[in-house]
């Protein structure tokens, strides 16, 4: 089994915290990550962790209906996966914690919609509960370096790198795009690639008709998978609601409505751009990453990796790659990424800068293996900023750390 790196972090925030709730998209291992844990946890302690899961319809109807009966049935400590079918649950269980002060780990929660979660969580479970975020399995967990630091592309970090094993076949072209071909989740693994399309086709269907048909009319199913369709075509780009909404047959009001269902899904994520004055990131356009660049691919209707390393998209998958696994990086450490984009009147544009400590590290990512003076020309651009910069960082398909300037390093893709 490939070890997340979360898991390393679990048993201090447990011991912490009354209730932990993981979310995350369905099928990227949130149930088996807490299983996991509860297994380790019930192999050394004399208090055991129930596990029920409201994936059970019987359940999910007694838990919402009669939440306490439901817990007494179910007694905490408890591991309850897929809590947002039985959102009156989150009421009883802030009554349970109050009434049980200074005890932790009382309550393990999954679910698959974040911003019905969090939701519940604002309502009843504030200054109770620690949100971990989960994503499909990031490049270190599968290469079994579970324990790597978030990505932050200081001088010590940089360092690091030039002592780790020789890992030129990562950065081959061919081995990259493979790797976004194939995707994260945990089930499609060494999946050939019609085993695999079978996969996404099921996953897709599975939920429109679950996690969608219950916000969207049944008659609208086919025209939200067209927009399912439509961002995905689009990820890496600048966000147009008009844009979106027409390739649809539907109303920009619409396509906000339904962008914000992705995102509480955990498909996809937006990216702001970064400016000094807070209130201005959060009303300029945002930039929209599909988390999984195997479903994004599918959805696209790539057929092979080859196809998608030549195909007119195959620069933007790779940025939406990186950005995925940037977001990892921080999220499976229990951390929150402080993660922006920079564009100026010009349209020149930074891809990523990660903001920590007051100090700026600005990211591009090119599909090349030979990053130049060219790749780093939009870096000057930052200056008028007026923060502190970190070294730029061009992550490219080349093997190995280099300088192309003097404030300017190639990193290599798998370095994140």
């Amino acid at each position: 089994m490939i070890r997340r790196t979360l898991a390393n972090h679990l048993e201090s925030i447990v011991s912490a915290f009354p209730a932990v709730l993981i979310t995350g998209a369905r099928q990227v291992g949130k149930s088996t990550l807490l299983e996991s844990f509860v297994a380790e946890h019930n192999s050394r302690n004399e208090s055991k962790y129930n596990i029920v899961t409201l994936d059970d319809i019987s359940e999910a109807e007694k838990a919402q209906s009669d939440p306490e009966l439901f817990l007494q049935d179910h007694k905490p400590p408890v591991l309850i996966d897929e809590i947002q079918y039985a959102p009156n649950l989150f009421r009883y269980i802030k009554m349970h914690i109050d009434r049980h002060k200074g005890e932790h780990g009382l309550f393990l929660l999954t679910g698959s919609q974040k911003f019905v979660l969090m939701k519940g969580v604002q309502e009843s479970l504030a200054g109770r509960v620690a949100v971990l975020d989960l994503y499909g399995f990031s490049a270190s967990e599968i290469s079994g370096d579970d324990d790597r630091a978030p990505f932050l592309p200081n001088a010590g970090y940089v360092e690091s790198l030039r002592d780790m094993p020789d890992r030129i076949s990562e950065t081959d072209p061919a081995s990259v795009f493979e790797r976004v071909f194939e995707g994260s989740f945990p089930a499609v693994l060494g999946m050939d690639d019609s085993k695999r399309n079978l996969y996404y086709s099921s996953y897709v269907k599975t939920y429109l008709n679950r996690d969608v048909r219950d916000i969207v009319s049944i008659g609208k199913l086919n025209v939200f998978n067209v927009f399912l369709k439509a961002v995905a075509a689009r990820t890496g780009c600048i966000l147009n609601y008009a844009d979106l909404a027409r390739d649809c047959g539907i109303d920009s009001k619409t396509a906000a409505a339904w962008l914000s269902i992705l995102q509480s899904s955990g498909l996809v994520c937006l990216l702001y751009p970064y400016f000094n004055n807070i209130t201005k990131r959060l009303i300029k356009s945002p930039k929209i990453y599909f988390m999984d660049t195997g479903l994004c691919s599918y959805l696209v209707g790539w057929n092979s990796s080859l196809t998608l390393q030549n195909g007119a998209m195959s620069g933007s998958i790779l940025e939406t790659y990186v950005f995925a696994e940037i977001m990892k990086s921080f999220s499976h450490n229990a951390m929150e990424p402080k993660i922006y984009f920079y564009r100026d009147r010009d349209a020149k544009e930074v891809d990523f800068l990660i903001e920590k400590d007051d100090v700026l590290y600005p990211i591009e990512v090119k599909k090349t293996m030979m990053p130049n003076a060219e790749s780093a020309k939009n870096f000057s651009t930052l200056a008028a900023l007026g923060k502190p910069l970190a070294d730029n960082i061009v992550l490219s398909l080349k093997p190995g750390v280099s300088h192309i300037s003097k404030q300017t390093i190639a990193l290599p893709i798998w370095c994140i």
